[in-house]
C-alpha cells in the first residue's frame, strides 16, 4: 500500500504459516541461468471467488481451515519457505530452512462486482500488498499470500513471489495444487523442483533506464468468446491455424504501431517440442524473442496479415532449441523489454488459472496477473477468462495517452468486450 494514500483495503493481520514437515538440513537449492535473469522482477497473481471457501472446515476460523491444508502444500515447495542467499559463484541460491511464507489477512469495503467494476490496478495491487527485498534477506519471505474479505462475502486470493523463484504458471499450479489439496484430491501437477539440465550460470544484473519512463496505466478487456471466434473467421484465409493471441497481440499491435515497430513474444516454454521442461516443473520457463514487421504493414491494419506474423513468430519459438537458445543468450538472457512485450498465458494446459477450485464447482470469477519492476515500451498480457472456450482476458500496460486511445478506438469497440480493473471506465 503506498504512504499516504487512501485504500479501501484494510490490514487486518500478518503471520507467517511453515511447512508441516520439516525439510531435510543443509539443503540448498541453485537458480537456472533464467531464473538469474528474472531476479529484479517480481509476480502478482489475484484470484477472486464469490465466496469464501474456507468457511467449512474442522477448525473455528476460516485462517485457521486455511493454514492447515497450506501447511501440508507448502512441504512440496521448500524453495517457498526458504531464504535468499548467495553462493559461492555470487548469484542467489535459497536456503531450504522452513522459515515459511508470509501471509496477511485484509477486508475491503466493497463488493466483488463494486471492486471489479471500480477499482483500477493500482488499486488492486493492496491486493497483494509487496514487500521489496531489503540489502539484507535472511529474513524476508519472498512468498507472500494475502487473504482479503469483502463485504458480500466473497474472498480475494493474493500470491505474490519474485520472480526468480518463479514464473507465472509456476505460480498459477502451485494455486491449484492447494486447492486440490484442500478437497482432499490428488494433485494433477506434483511440483518438479529441479532439472538438472538447466544451465546456472550467473547471469548480469539488467541494466535500467536513467530517464524517467512516462506515466503508464493499465486496463483490462474481457472479450466473449464470440468475440474471438468472430476474429479467428476473419483471419481464415491468410492465417488458418490463428489462435486467439495471434489475433488478439495483431489487433492491439495493429492500433498502436504507430508507437511499436517491434515487438517481444513472451511465450511458456514447457512440454514444447524441443524443450526438456515438464508442464510442473516449478521454476522460469518463458522465453522470448523479438518480432519486427514492416511499418507499412502495421499502418495497414490489416488483421490476417499481421495475426500470420505473429502465428509463425510464435511457431518459430515453439521449435526453437530452449536449452541451446539460452546458453547462446548467456548473460545477457533477457525476457521483458525492452520492446512492447506480448505474453502468451493463455496457452496454459487445462487454462490452470481457473482450476484453482477450492469448492468442487467453484471456479475463480477472475484471475489477474501483474509482472512488477519491468522496464519495457509497454505489455499486453494474454490470458484466459472465466467464461473459458474461446474467452480472452487482455491486460494492457501502456503510456497513459495510448490506453486513452485504445479505449476509444472503434474496432475493438466493435468486439463488445468488458473492462474490469479500470477504474471508472467501466
Amino acid at each position: 500500500m503506498e504512504q499516504g494514500k487512501f485504500s479501501r483495503v484494510k490490514l487486518v493481520s500478518k503471520l507467517s504459516v511453515v511447512s508441516s514437515t520439516p525439510t531435510e538440513p543443509g539443503k540448498i537449492h541453485k537458480f537456472s541461468l533464467l531464473d538469474q535473469a528474472m531476479g529484479p522482477h517480481t509476480i502478482h497473481l489475484v484470484f477472486y471467488y464469490r465466496s469464501n471457501p474456507f468457511n467449512a472446515g474442522p477448525m473455528s476460523t476460516d485462517l485457521d481451515n486455511l493454514r492447515v491444508v497450506l501447511s501440508e502444500l507448502l512441504d512440496l515447495y521448500p524453495t517457498a519457505t526458504g531464504r535468499l542467499t548467495r553462493g559461492p559463484d555470487g548469484g542467489w541460491q535459497v536456503k531450504c530452512n522452513d522459515a515459511g511464507v508470509r501471509m496477511l489477512q485484509a477486508s475491503v469495503s466493497a463488493t466483488l462486482d463494486e471492486w471489479l467494476g471500480s477499482a483500477d490496478t493500482c488499486e488492486e495491487k493492496d491486493l497483494t500488498m509487496w514487500e521489496d527485498m531489503p540489502q539484507d534477506p535472511t529474513f524476508w519471505s519472498p512468498f507472500r499470500i494475502q487473504i482479503t474479505n469483502f463485504q458480500c462475502g466473497a474472498l480475494a486470493i493474493g500470491l505474490s513471489c519474485s520472480h526468480i523463484h518463479a514464473d507465472i504458471t509456476s505460480a498459477a499450479l502451485l494455486m491449484k495444487s492447494w486447492s486440490e489439496l484442500h478437497r482432499a484430491q490428488p494433485l494433477t501437477h506434483p511440483p518438479t523442483l529441479h532439472l538438472p539440465q538447466l544451465p546456472t550460470t550467473v547471469a548480469s544484473p539488467t541494466t535500467t533506464a536513467a530517464t524517467p519512463p512516462p506515466e503508464f496505466a493499465t486496463i483490462t478487456f474481457k472479450f466473449p468468446s464470440s468475440a474471438i471466434e468472430k476474429c479467428l473467421l476473419e483471419v481464415k484465409k491468410r492465417c488458418p491455424n490463428a489462435t486467439p493471441f495471434d489475433i488478439l497481440v495483431a489487433l492491439f499491435w495493429s492500433r498502436i504501431a504507430h508507437s511499436h515497430g517491434a515487438i517481444s513474444i513472451c511465450v511458456d516454454s514447457r512440454n514444447n517440442n524441443r524443450s526438456p521442461i515438464p508442464y510442473a516443473y516449478f521454476g522460469n520457463a518463458f522465453r522470448s524473442s523479438v518480432l519486427k514487421v514492416d511499418p507499412d504493414v502495421l499502418a495497414g491494419g490489416e488483421l490476417g496479415q499481421i495475426s500470420d506474423y505473429v502465428h509463425r513468430h510464435v511457431e518459430g519459438l515453439k521449435g526453437d532449441d530452449f536449452l541451446g537458445s539460452l546458453l547462446e543468450d548467456g548473460p545477457e538472457l533477457r525476457v521483458y523489454g525492452p520492446q512492447l512485450t506480448c505474453i502468451d498465458i493463455s496457452n496454459a494446459q487445462d487454462l490452470v488459472m481457473y482450476d484453482a477450485e477450492f469448492k468442487e464447482g467453484e471456479k475463480p470469477a477472475h484471475v489477474s496477473c501483474r509482472v512488477g519492476n519491468v522496464e519495457a515500451e509497454g505489455m499486453i498480457m494474454v490470458m484466459p477468462s472465466a467464461e473459458g472456450g474461446l474467452g480472452r482476458t487482455v491486460a494492457v500496460n501502456l503510456p497513459q495517452e495510448q490506453i486513452d486511445g485504445l479505449c476509444e478506438d472503434q474496432i475493438i469497440k466493435d468486439l463488445e468486450p468488458t473492462m474490469i480493473i479500470s477504474g471508472k471506465r467501466s
